[in-house]
């Protein structure tokens, strides 16, 4: 078999580099041989994650537009053109058969240099209401990879395909791991689980919303695995005996998220598109809070893209009604069971699988 030469670019966040890295790790599970090159933004996270997932990268020196008055916004037309420049260069070096780009500002010198040099270009998109970057390369790339349905409205039809976003196998496979994890995490076997979880950084208003209802998680007799995040566990650390006995068990990041899953009866998740992707597969019933502090208000898009699968309470109403929501769906075996199976609707496991497919038929 011929070595197939590919790029993907993209970034800034997890929610553009992991799905990014399961499309990779798929073309390698189907093409060991394939050379398969990152270009990311200098100094965002992908120029960390990516090596640590055994894939060279290199950084381009473009950034984002700031919505404040900011000296960054008077250089970026300069980073700007040195990334185009700098992607030419990559370019007619590596010869790549096809760029896939995932969202991300990195990604927009790179794949509008390879559409103006005739390279076949694929964006994948996690969001059910797309980013800029991806709306702008839109018209000139060759196929648009999408996660959620009607989004003719943002991009060409005749380059949409649907077909979900990649999630990390390790983390949805939860199937018989249900009385493992109840040992790994020191649970009460008898009592109901809610998982709280914010992402790696946290989430305040998550934190906030279950450090005001304690005295109603106990009273409940329901227990909760919660990630605080790193930004916040300095804030509980010394409470976290006083909490375990409450039921509450804190963890500043949860790696074992498998088994997090598994152990849950009901999950309080923001609304970013790799967890809601995660959510539909484990098909465990939800809440979702949609934070208020991303661009174009993606997340409350994603949460409504589920229509009544999921309960949604927004970041104002959290601290007054999350927690008693959770416990009284935790406490509805009727209403969990019915949002689970509505969630199957909704779930694409095999994303990875679809999406190189047509990456491979822009390669042909």
């Amino acid at each position: 078999m011929n070595t197939q030469k590919i790029i993907i670019s993209g970034g800034g966040t997890g929610g553009h580099i992991f799905p990014a890295i399961a499309i990779a790790n798929e073309l390698k599970h189907r093409n060991p041989t394939a050379d398969i090159l990152f270009v990311g933004a200098s100094g965002k996270m992908e120029m960390e994650k990516v090596p640590q997932a055994g894939y060279s990268i290199i950084g381009l020196p473009i950034t984002g537009f700031q919505r404040r008055i900011a000296f960054s916004n008077f250089i970026l037309p300069f980073k700007l053109v040195y990334s185009l420049v700098k992607a030419f260069f990559i370019l007619k070096k590596f010869k790549p058969q096809v760029v896939i780009g995932v969202g991300g500002y990195a990604s927009g010198p790179i794949l509008r240099i390879a559409s103006i040099l005739n390279i076949p270009t694929v964006v994948q998109e996690q969001n059910s209401f797309p980013g800029k970057t991806n709306r702008i390369l839109s018209k000139v790339v060759s196929k648009i990879c999408v996660a959620y349905p009607n989004l003719d409205k943002f991009f060409p039809k005749e380059k949409i395909v649907l077909t979900g976003n990649p999630v990390r196998n390790e983390m949805v496979s939860i199937d018989g791991k249900k009385e493992n994890a109840i040992t790994h995490f020191k649970l009460d076997a008898t009592k109901k689980t809610i998982l709280i979880i914010g992402g790696s950084l946290g989430a305040r208003t998550l934190n906030e919303s279950l450090i005001g209802s304690i005295d109603k998680i106990v009273e409940a007799n329901v227990q909760v695995i919660w990630q605080c995040g790193k930004f916040y566990f300095p804030n509980y650390i010394d409470h976290q005996e006083e909490f375990a006995s409450k039921g509450i068990h804190l963890f500043e990041f949860i790696k074992e998220m498998d088994l997090a899953y598994a152990a849950a009866d009901v999950i309080i998740s923001r609304a970013g598109a790799m967890s809601v992707s995660e959510l539909t597969i484990i098909e465990k019933p939800s809440i979702l809070v949609p934070s208020p502090n991303v661009s174009d208000d993606h997340q409350t898009h994603n949460a409504k893209s589920l229509a009544d699968a999921i309960l949604v309470v927004t970041d104002k109403e959290a601290k007054e009604k999350l927690i008693q929501t959770s416990i009284e769906l935790v406490n509805n075996d009727n209403s969990s069971r019915q949002m689970a199976l509505k969630l199957r609707d909704f779930a694409i496991p095999n994303a990875a699988e679809l999406i190189v497919n047509e990456i491979e038929k822009c390669m042909l």
